[in-house]
């Protein structure tokens, strides 16, 4: 079997045509009838050049798609485990507790210090005792000496006069302690009362900071967790977008592959006498006609194709086969063979 022979039957695409000869040598069917059809060895080369191309094209690009899509399958794993295992959204406040407990009512601590002041009665009962006893004794001695009654008067005024003093030194040196008591008391009370309201505000004040403190440092943790955790969830999510633009374009390649070793096939079996079934469907932007037909011979294809027939077109878009059939390069047309 010659080498074209063995590259036909080794197609995915043409290896149901088993290659043969008769005892004239002529084809029998399969890959021989195909390579007739093609016009010789010569003409089926280029076939099977453009099927392979084709068929490596495809596997190729089939096998980036697999590979893009088993990515796609573990960065979607690794995505949807990263967002399940999230960190909770916390209340960095949640622990704060009232510090209203800590303010005591000190009203129960003041009292009025002159409440309870006491008026110095007791010197002045004394100055009347004296003033009556010293007024008896000068009356006892007047009659006894037979003296006037001026003279009784004036001794009287004199004694009670001295108790007066007396009386009033007292007096005087009493109401001035107990001022200086109860002021003594009332400053104490002020001192006492400022220094636990001092004690109380620098206890209040460290519990204060310490509850923003905390607050703070849950904030700062949970904030912290939460840009790196976002950063891989957005990395993956990039890792997932590149995967899925790689299956994307193997697939696209895939079938540009597919479509080149199709039209490579098409560009030599394009003459009007290998096809059947032909309507016009429409124009190209240059004015050529476009064709929808069946190839006769079912090795060229299956099914109704779109292009051109090869008498219709600019000759440098033509090419001649020994055979005497017309093959076509697409590639120098503004119209597309596909099969509809």
């Amino acid at each position: 079997m010659s080498t074209v022979g063995n590259a036909v039957n080794n197609s995915p695409y043409l290896s149901n045509y088993a290659y043969g000869t008769s005892a004239t040598g002529g084809p029998t069917t399969g890959a021989g009838q195909f390579i007739e059809g093609m016009g010789g060895t010569a003409g089926v080369i280029g076939v099977t050049g453009t099927v392979a191309a084709g068929i490596f094209g495809m596997a190729t690009a089939r096998s980036s798609q697999r590979a893009a899509q088993k990515n796609i399958n573990r960065y979607n794993d690794k995505l949807e485990s990263l967002e399940a295992n999230r960190q909770a959204i916390i209340d960095p406040y949640a622990g704060i507790t009232n510090l209203a407990g800590m303010i005591t009512d000190r009203s129960n601590m003041m009292h009025n210090a002159y409440a309870n002041l006491s008026v110095a009665t007791q010197a002045a009962e004394m100055q009347a005792e004296q003033a009556d006893i010293s007024l008896a004794n000068t009356l006892d001695t007047l009659r006894a000496t037979g003296s006037g009654s001026g003279g009784a008067t004036a001794l009287a005024q004199a004694a009670l006069q001295s108790k007066k003093e007396i009386s009033s030194n007292i007096e005087q040196q009493e109401v001035a302690n107990e001022k200086l008591r109860a002021g003594g008391e009332q400053n104490l009370e002020q001192r006492i009362i400022a220094e636990k309201q001092r004690i109380e505000g620098l206890t209040m004040s460290e519990a204060s900071k310490v509850q923003a403190a905390r607050a703070q440092g849950k904030a700062f943790v949970f904030n912290a967790t939460e840009t790196r955790q976002q950063a891989q969830l957005d990395r993956q999510q990039a890792l997932l977008d590149n995967a899925m633009m790689q299956e994307s374009q193997g697939g696209a390649d895939a079938m540009q592959a597919m479509m080149g070793m199709v039209t490579g096939i098409a560009s030599i079996a394009s003459d009007r006498r290998l096809k059947k079934n032909i309507k016009l469907i429409g124009k190209s932007p240059n004015g050529l006609n476009i064709y929808a037909f069946e190839y006769i011979n079912k090795l060229f294809g299956k099914g109704r194709f779109q292009g051109v027939m090869s008498d219709e077109i600019p000759n440098e878009a033509i090419i001649k086969f020994k055979d005497g059939y017309d093959r076509v390069d697409y590639s120098k047309l503004d119209v597309e063979f596909k099969n509809i």
